[in-house]
């Protein structure tokens, strides 16, 4: 009886272990084969949406820039406890001129993504305790936080 437990533990152990690695997938699938058929200056707006679909994330200065995201994740080894590995990180960024053509094409992988440069310096606030709206707004944080006023103040 104590050796029919242990091998129903064991099996049902061993049944919820999976031994192909769970991926989860965002944005365009196979991203850097797919940009290779867009060619500057030939490409057009209706070829691109044809190709990659709507973009992830559109911004318009001068010229219209749309940026396409693809990126994978793993579970990683037992070691590292499970924690969620990247392993394929592609960012595509497109500029379109004014008559819908594509002018730009820049492609970053993973490797690419590890040499950009963020800059370090933070910004000051802006606002000093004194003023009238910190006033205003922190009476207001109280009388939300109290507001029969029954709670012992500081």
């Amino acid at each position: 009886m104590k050796n029919l437990f242990i091998f129903l533990l064991i099996a049902l152990f061993f049944s919820a272990c999976s031994l192909k690695k769970v991926t989860k997938h965002h944005g365009v699938h196979f991203l850097n084969k797919k940009q290779e058929k867009l060619t500057v200056n030939q490409s057009n707006k209706n070829d691109i949406l044809k190709l990659l679909g709507s973009p992830s994330s559109k911004s318009t200065f001068d010229n219209d820039i749309w940026i396409y995201i693809e990126r994978k994740t793993a579970q990683s080894s037992l070691i590292k406890l499970g924690k969620e590995a990247i392993f394929l990180n592609n960012v595509l960024i497109l500029e379109i001129n004014s008559m819908g053509m594509l002018e730009k094409k820049k492609f970053l992988d993973l490797d690419d993504m590890k040499d950009i440069k963020f800059a370090e310096q933070t910004t000051e606030n802006q606002y000093k305790k004194n003023t009238f709206i910190y006033d205003f707004l922190s009476s207001m944080r109280q009388k939300i936080n109290d507001p029969l006023g029954k709670r012992k103040r500081n």
